[in-house]
């Protein structure tokens, strides 16, 4: 509809600009208060198919059909005005014929035919005489001739240009189609990994709940209390299983099989304090530096999935860059940025094309990629997105951006 309204402008500076000539310049004589009124309603009406794109952007075929009925009518009646089939200029029908094959259903593309042929079939024995003298036999210095090379010079600018932009549009549109092919393969990846993560996260809970009581045993034994550097192993094992236990709770929790049970109302700073913290204990040995840009603490339920996305993208960088790494949280009322900075070599321009997509790793390993791959779908299924680049000074920054209105409580769920 948009095209058509800028197709329809154009039309209306070209007659503006045909009528001047040919009344100022050429001297025909012309009925021009009657072509200007035609000029005014064409006016009128593109205005008003202005007015209603700028209110709803879609627009039904009925409404194309009619938009072009009305560019036909208004060619018609200039046509009537200056000479009918004589006129060289008739052949800007062949204009709304293409542009009605191109935009409508096919029996309204057929009507659009039969109009044209109908409008231009009365124009043979209805019209206004135009004064054009019979000079064909000059060639390019013949007023006709030069005429029919104008409308077919504007023909084929107009056709061109139009065409172009529907191309471009439907480029845009394949793109898109290929974008959610790609996004319901990998939705379809996901969820064969969340099948085959629920299945060992039950197999490793009876492991690792025995591993737990015979280190509490070990504990309790002489050949273990009298020994502060076995005590201390223990302790160490003792972390390490119990960061497994939570990462198998984690799965079934997403998986949604025990949510609601340990789900519990905090707030944003809280909730990240949390999982910083955790996150801390269980890898003691790199620095983790967290700072927070809050105007407001915002209500919200813990969330494991969106836990375990930022566990995901802090263990990548701590991988790249054991020596420290750092968390800025901050909001702005509507979406809540998370940015992970590490001191790392940072990504490799090829890893940045294909940040987010399963098996993208430089890590080496078999499986390697899965990491960032879940990140990028959590946030994508929570109406977020996530970034990564390299920082001039070294190092690498993955950014993550969440609506707070997937994350937050209002006050009457809060006080419910």
């Amino acid at each position: 509809m948009l095209q058509l309204i800028h197709l329809r402008w154009f039309a209306v500076g070209g007659q503006i600009i045909t009528i001047a000539v040919a009344s100022l310049v050429l001297e025909l004589p012309l009925p021009m208060p009657q072509m200007l009124e035609v000029l005014a309603c064409l006016i009128a009406f593109n205005i008003a198919s202005h007015l209603r794109w700028h209110e709803q952007r879609e627009v039904s075929n009925t409404e194309l059909f009619v938009a072009l009925l009305v560019d036909v009518a208004s060619l018609t009646a200039q046509l009537y005005l200056s000479g009918g089939t004589t006129n060289p200029f008739v052949f800007l029908y062949l204009l709304q014929v293409i542009l009605s094959a191109v935009l409508l259903e096919a029996w309204s593309t057929w009507t659009i035919v039969g109009i044209t042929t109908a409008c231009l079939a009365g124009l043979t024995v209805l019209s206004r005489p135009l004064a054009l003298p019979l000079d064909h036999n000059l060639g390019p210095a013949s007023l006709y001739v030069q005429g029919l090379l104008i409308c077919f010079v504007l023909n084929a600018m107009l056709l061109v240009t139009f065409m172009n932009r529907i191309h471009r549009n439907l480029q845009v549109r394949d793109a898109r189609l290929a974008d959610l092919r790609q996004q319901a393969a990998e939705h379809e990846h996901i969820v064969r990994m969340g099948l085959l993560a629920s299945g060992a996260a039950h197999e490793l809970g009876t492991p690792l709940s025995t591993l737990a009581v015979i280190l509490g045993d070990w504990r309790r034994m002489p050949e273990f209390k009298g020994n502060p550097d076995l005590l201390e192993e223990i302790n160490d094992m003792e972390i390490q299983l119990q960061r497994c236990k939570s990462i198998v709770s984690g799965i079934l929790l997403t998986a949604g099989e025990t949510r609601g049970e340990d789900s519990e109302v905090t707030t944003l700073n809280g909730f990240l304090e949390a999982l910083v913290d955790d996150w801390r204990l269980t890898r003691p040995n790199v620095p983790l530096t967290y700072t927070a840009q809050f105007p407001e603490d915002l209500p919200m339920v813990a969330d494991s999935a969106v836990r375990q996305m930022i566990d995901n993208v802090l263990d990548n960088a701590m991988e790249a860059s054991p020596q420290g790494l750092s968390l800025q949280a901050r909001h702005d009322g509507e979406e809540l940025t998370l940015e992970v900075h590490d001191q790392g070599p940072g990504f490799a321009p090829g890893m940045l094309q294909q940040f987010g997509k399963p098996y993208q790793s430089s890590k080496g390993r078999l499986g390697g990629g899965l990491g960032l791959f879940l990140v990028v779908n959590v946030a994508r299924s929570l109406g977020g997105t996530v970034s990564a680049r390299n920082r001039p000074e070294g190092g690498a920054v993955v950014t993550v951006k969440l609506p707070l209105s997937a994350l937050t409580l209002d006050d009457n769920t809060v006080h419910e």
